[in-house]
């Protein structure tokens, strides 16, 4: 991590446990909103006007908080307006790692080196994703959920496609992520990362109460977690259904059952696939070899050969 902008120690995957030895994820640093005039958003400083060609994603496809953000820019046509730099799906002893050239905004080989240009003394984890603004060079920010808001409404007449966010719909989806986040989203980290026997098993035992009962809401509605309309809520179950079976179910011994064999959990997986461009933000392979890069749980580096995920196309 970094420390007053100097870069301190290997990459660890817990760097904060509570009194019960459970994980601890550190909170996001940057706070800013992109809005369609630069007015302030709901947290930190405005200035940060919506145009074509001034942001910057960075993201690890191995991430799903990274995905999220990800997903969101391909759904609301921000392709042409937000460039993107990705990762090597392999996190190093100085966190995550650029290819030749991958960063064309800094020419960075670590993604902390992004901090310190945005922070020179910043103390914290190098997290993606990150967006970044070329106008003021800083982050913008490196809160995935509202990165995804942004692409959502922040980029304004620059954006299309459908409203994950719909008004009418919005105490549902909160009431969602409330639930759906702590108990797995982050459930599965919970359980990966524990310190001790007692917060593996607490972190479990959320994760398949919330499984079972995501099975049973989608058995008796649907398609989607709001009836008829893709939200991003869908888009924050998504990004960890698609990782549970090739890296949760056995790195993080989330292994009671594979999202495989939930039935409505597994069609409601594929027809997110089946959204147009979705496909194309998942790479199972970074997954495989990013999340199994984790030394602390995986010394000797061995991905595994499966699961078969030929059923979703993958």
């Amino acid at each position: 991590m970094l420390v007053n902008g100097k870069w301190v120690e290997n990459w660890q995957p817990v760097q904060k446990t509570d009194e019960n030895g459970g994980f601890v994820r550190q909170v996001s640093g940057f706070r800013n909103w992109v809005t369609p005039d630069g007015a302030p958003g709901p947290s930190g400083r405005g200035g940060f006007k919506a145009e074509a060609g001034r942001y910057h994603l960075y993201v690890a496809l191995i991430c799903p908080w990274a995905s999220r953000t990800l997903i969101g820019r391909k759904l609301k046509g921000l392709e042409g307006a937000v460039t993107l730099s990705i990762t090597e799906p392999a996190v190093t002893d100085e966190g995550w790692e650029f290819a030749s050239g991958a960063d064309p905004i800094h020419g960075a080989k670590y993604m902390h080196e992004v901090y310190t240009k945005a922070d020179p003394d910043y103390t914290g984890r190098a997290t993606v994703p990150v967006l970044w603004d070329r106008e003021t060079a800083t982050i913008v920010s490196n809160e995935s959920s509202e990165i995804l808001r942004m692409f959502n409404s922040g980029f304004g007449d620059l954006a299309s496609g459908p409203d994950l966010y719909p008004a009418p719909l919005r105490d549902e989806i909160d009431a969602l992520n409330e639930r759906i986040y702590p108990r797995l989203n982050n459930g599965v980290y919970r359980a990966g990362f524990a310190t001790t026997q007692s917060a593996y098993e607490e972190a479990y035992a959320d994760v398949f109460a919330q499984l079972d009962e995501l099975e049973a809401r989608l058995s008796q509605g649907g398609p989607w977690l709001v009836g008829e309309t893709f939200t991003e809520a869908d888009i924050r179950l998504f990004v960890t259904l698609i990782r549970f079976d090739a890296a949760y179910f056995g790195l993080f011994k989330t292994n009671r059952q594979r999202i495989a064999d939930y039935p409505a959990l597994s069609a409601y997986l594929r027809r997110v696939l089946d959204l147009p461009g979705l496909r194309e933000t998942v790479s199972i392979d970074h997954i495989k070899r990013g999340y199994y890069s984790i030394k602390t749980l995986n010394p000797l580096g061995i991905v595994p050969v499966g699961p078969d995920l030929s059923a979703l196309e993958l």
